[in-house]
């Protein structure tokens, strides 16, 4: 068995775990709402916004031996240059007016941006591949499902859903690379620590849903009532 179907094995309970939150499971029936819409675009912004950084510093610590994911990084990094914009974009095209650049982050995604850091500075910088892991394969999942059942109830323009749709499609090929990627990774230790951070950020990140606010319209259908 390669590393990476190894990784989805070991992983895949707390994968289940993190898609049963109450907050995924109603959008995927339908139940929205824009503030929680928002909410969600917030908390995405004050984690994808360190999402290079993290990347800079992770090549940075590279040792030797290791200097063959350069490459790789070097690619997400220019990859994933400017996605925090387009979230401060879509939430712009929802209407909102809040200053999300100098706000705070809520206390889940705060701790999960100070686990990756922690990670990648006091512990094994490829545990950040866990992260990778769990965020893209998540919007991978998700992603592109989740803006269509916003976008119709709520009456969004596409402008609200340039990170949502953009992220689905472009995660569809990081995946393919990511596993080619994972299965040159020999190494046992370096395997355990990927599996034990995924596991952690499945948690982490489930936090993020579990703290943002339930729709309060309750599915579609009410939504269109309610419009009418």
């Amino acid at each position: 068995m390669s590393f990476h179907q190894q990784l989805l094995k070991q992983t895949e309970a707390d994968r289940l775990s993190l898609l049963s939150t109450p907050i995924i499971q109603g959008c995927l029936r339908g139940e929205v709402s824009l503030p929680s819409y928002v909410a969600f675009l917030r908390e995405a912004y004050h984690h994808v916004r360190h999402t290079v950084p993290m990347m800079q510093t992770f090549r940075a610590r590279l040792t030797t031996g290791r200097e063959w994911l350069a490459p790789a990084l070097d690619e997400y990094i220019e990859e994933e240059q400017g996605h925090d914009e387009w979230i401060l974009d879509d939430i712009r095209a929802c209407g909102d007016t809040t200053d999300v650049r100098n706000s705070r982050p809520g206390v889940a995604t705060e701790v999960m941006v100070a686990y990756a850091y922690d990670t990648i500075a006091r512990r094994n910088p490829l545990g950040f591949f866990g992260m990778v892991h769990v965020l893209e394969g998540t919007s991978v999942s998700l992603a592109l499902l989740a803006a269509d059942q916003i976008q119709q109830p709520l009456g969004l323009p596409d402008s609200a859903f340039s990170y949502l749709r953009s992220h689905g499609t472009l995660d569809q090929e990081h995946v393919r690379h990511f596993q080619l990627l994972m299965d040159q990774i020999t190494d046992q230790q370096d395997q355990a620590d990927i599996v034990h951070a995924a596991r952690v950020f499945f948690r982490l990140y489930g936090d993020v849903f579990r703290s943002l606010p339930l729709p309060q319209v309750h599915n579609a259908a009410e939504a269109a009532g309610v419009a009418a």
